[in-house]
């Protein structure tokens, strides 16, 4: 490797040298450089060549100085980072016929093209802020075409879904997450990260923080409220974190998950997770004439487009609002 480095090197200096030096002048130049370089070990790991370890770092850090979550950054190296190893070549040298290639492949091998789009995303990202940075000459994601998705029609909870599940909670704690969600709407590491002390009982509200680590104030109704409160009078633990787990340590977006699933098994409730009560709660408030701009703003969104997309239509409603002012 260290060998090929140096090949590469020196064929390099000697190309671009080639132009501006008389062919005397070039031999010696060369010949005093191989010299110099007998001494030193080269890696092809740096960014002037454009391989993978040193952009992609660099691309990490300044998603970690935009303040995008620790999870987002590991998903964005592997994304990248599996891409690059499987296609062979040094980042500079991609081109859009090998990431087309590379998505076919994932979707050859049973990838829905919901996911494949979404690491089309991650792609385009990456490039596009190499070619900002002038790190690369080309970007091979500019002709690559999004990857078109069957729109399938995504559920929410019925109120006969949310009494069941509350319910078949078995202990305080589980009626308190299943109540929790599905009054504040807000994500499940949010929930997770919780403490005791941040959240007003008296006032019905709390602050979580959200991605970016962004502060956000949520609301819960009055039933949540006392459910929290004989949840919390039943601890006895010095656990600051507002929800714990058997093993009194702080829960986990996993042992909420699977608690869900289990309580759902027992409710008769399909396909149950967290963030479908993030869904419910922000299809309901726009049912029930709250503007979109505010239910962003409970969600903790920044565009209203991505709002847009927890709110189902479901037609019913649709065929009673076209009655109420069509005809």
């Amino acid at each position: 490797m260290a060998i090929d480095a140096k090949v590469s090197f020196l064929n390099q200096t000697e190309k671009r040298l080639s132009s501006e030096v008389t062919a005397n002048t070039m031999a010696k130049v060369m010949s005093i450089i191989s010299d110099v370089l007998e001494g030193y070990e080269m890696r092809e790991t740096f960014i002037g060549d454009g391989h993978t370890e040193d952009l992609l770092e660099c691309y990490i850090d300044a998603l970690k100085v935009q303040g995008r979550s620790e999870k987002t950054l590991q998903r964005y190296r592997y994304i990248i980072g599996r891409m690059i190893k499987a296609v062979g070549v040094p980042t500079r040298r991609i081109t859009v016929y090998h990431l087309r290639s590379y998505l076919a492949g994932l979707q050859d091998h049973g990838m829905a093209d919901t996911t494949a789009e979404g690491i089309r995303q991650v792609f385009s990202s990456y490039f596009n802020w190499l070619q900002r940075e002038n790190l690369i000459e080309k970007n091979p994601t500019a002709n690559l075409g999004s990857i078109k998705c069957a729109k399938r029609k995504k559920k929410i909870f019925t109120d006969i879904d949310l009494f069941n599940l509350k319910t078949h909670c078995r202990t305080e704690r589980d009626k308190a997450i299943v109540m929790f969600l599905a009054s504040t709407g807000c994500r499940v590491s949010e929930m997770t990260g919780l403490d005791i002390e941040s959240v007003d009982l008296v006032n019905r509200q709390c602050i979580v923080h959200g991605k970016g680590n962004k502060e956000r104030l949520i609301y819960f109704d009055h039933v949540t409220a006392q459910v929290l409160k004989k949840y919390l009078a039943g601890r006895n633990d010095d656990n600051p974190a507002l929800f714990i787990n058997r093993f009194k340590k702080r829960i986990d977006a996993d042992n909420v998950r699977f608690m869900l699933k289990t309580v759902a098994e027992r409710a008769g409730v399909e396909h149950c997770h967290p963030h479908k009560f993030r869904r419910t709660m922000a299809t309901e408030l726009a049912r029930r004439g709250m503007p979109i701009q505010e239910v962003a703003a409970i969600l903790g969104h920044d565009k209203i487009d991505t709002t847009m997309t927890y709110v189902i239509n479901d037609d019913e409603t649709v065929k009673s609002n076209y009655r109420k002012y069509a005809v």
